[in-house]
Parts: structure tokens; C-alpha cells; sequence
């Protein structure tokens, strides 16, 4: 499949995922969705990211947020149902609370 095909199946996704959050209370509003590679180097520096291969730079993952009562919510556990719906859609849907290393709860995306 072509980057350009891969790029429009995950935004299918983002919007199912989207969906899925809002039907269950959230409302959900876009963080980040492409990243320059000089952006990417500063985050990196900065301790924001851990890789220069980000899928951001593949426009392959997006950093969304999710409220609940007019508070913006980071925490792992109210949001894993969400990460998990987002990785039954795709078997190559990558959920940033589910990682093992790195904790990156706003992010979903897609690996290629």
C-alpha cells in the first residue's frame, strides 16, 4: 500500500476512534498531527520524544485531547479503553499508553 493510501486509512481510523470517544463522553479536540524533521530534533533534545523515526513525520500518528467535565485528562487507566479500541481497528494501530518504555497517552498511530 502506498504512504499516501496508509496516511487516508489511519485518518478512517482517527475519525472511528473519534466517534467511538465522543459516544462514550469524551470530547476530543486535535493536538498534532505532522511534524517537520526539524521539529522532531527539538522535541528529541528537548526529552518531548525519543526517536528522530516518528510517525509524525509520516503523518502515520496524531496526538489527540480528551476532556472530561471541562478538564483535560492524561491519565493512562480513564483513557485505555480508548487505546484499546484504537488498536483492535488495525492490527498495526499503536496505542502511546500501551508502550512499555515511553508512556505517550495523547498518541495513536499507525505503523507501516
Amino acid at each position: 500500500m502506498s504512504l499516501v493510501n496508509e496516511q487516508a486509512a489511519f485518518l478512517l481510523d482517527v475519525t472511528s476512534l473519534i466517534r467511538k470517544a465522543t459516544e462514550t463522553g469524551w470530547i476530543v479536540t486535535g493536538g498534532e498531527l505532522y511534524r517537520t524533521a526539524e521539529q522532531q530534533e527539538i522535541y528529541v533534545k528537548t526529552g518531548r520524544s525519543k526517536t528522530m523515526n516518528s510517525n509524525h513525520l509520516k503523518r502515520l500518528a496524531i496526538d489527540l485531547n480528551f476532556f472530561k467535565d471541562g478538564k483535560l485528562i492524561y491519565d493512562r487507566n480513564a483513557l485505555q479503553a480508548i487505546g484499546n479500541f484504537w488498536e483492535s481497528l488495525n492490527p498495526r494501530n499503536s496505542w502511546g499508553g500501551n508502550w512499555t518504555s515511553f508512556k505517550d497517552v495523547p498518541h495513536f498511530e499507525r505503523r507501516v
